[in-house]
């Protein structure tokens, strides 16, 4: 991979997205961080200076406002002339037991967990195409492989991403624009802080490591860490009832 042109991150101030951006700073390149926060957006892009990035742009923007996203993507072109790399990372994970009692707030998450990403990614690929190329990282998860009573409506979100990924990947083969899907397992992050997780999560900053890595290869679909793919293997193919029984 070149270091023309700007690395993106898209809902910046998420931990996962941090450690990638922090990864990517030691190579000296220009970054935007794109996010709601405009003071953690700052102090992200003073450490990210720190640790060696040639330039750091802050952009506040509600993601969820699909609206936004061709002006914004548009105006970072004209201002770097095309996008190296984007990384996709907003997503929002509610309390399931109050969304069976909440219509709205599931349509809600789905349009942040879904649509928002859909809607960034397709604009990405539009303007990278005529500009050179580029990759887009997208941050699905392994919940987007089967549904689970327990993230009902996160899981349908994230295999809506993970479908369209998967489409728009073969759609693009040989433009020279890469769509990569990364599916995370449990990350130990704030966005999973007071929950019960697996026994088998991952620090982040490990995790950050092996994006890093996959974001500089070919590779089309990825989990995070490797031995999600065989876990899940066996998650999709178990009967419904089984599935139910275990409270997964």
């Amino acid at each position: 991979m070149s270091t023309s042109g700007a690395y993106v991150y898209f809902a910046a101030t998420s931990s996962i997205a941090e450690h990638v951006a922090r990864c990517h700073a030691k190579r000296g390149v220009a970054m935007v961080l794109v996010g709601r926060q405009a003071d953690r957006l700052d102090a992200v892009a003073a450490d990210l200076k720190a640790r060696g990035a040639l330039s750091v742009d802050v952009v506040v923007a509600d993601l969820a406002d699909c609206t936004k996203h061709e002006v914004m993507i548009a105006d970072m072109i004209r201002r770097f002339g095309r996008i190296e790399l984007a990384l996709v990372a907003q997503g929002v994970l509610q309390d399931h037991d109050e969304l069976m009692h909440n219509a709205e707030a599931v349509v809600h998450g789905f349009h942040l967990n879904a649509t928002s990403v859909i809607s960034v990614v397709h604009t990405l690929a539009v303007h990278m195409l005529p500009n050179g190329g580029g990759t887009i990282g997208v941050l699905s998860s392994v919940a987007g492989d089967r549904g689970r009573k327990t993230l009902f409506a996160y899981c349908a979100a994230k295999a809506a991403v993970t479908a369209f990924c998967d489409g728009l990947r073969m759609r693009l083969h040989g433009t020279g624009v890469h769509v990569v899907t990364i599916k995370p397992g449990v990350i130990r992050t704030p966005m999973t802080a007071g929950r019960k997780i697996a026994p088998i999560s991952s620090s982040v900053e490990a995790a950050a490591r092996i994006i890093e890595r996959i974001l500089d290869g070919s590779r089309s679909s990825v989990y995070v860490p490797w031995f999600w793919r065989p876990i899940m293997f066996v998650v999709r193919h178990l009967p419904e009832g089984l599935i139910r029984r275990s409270g997964f």
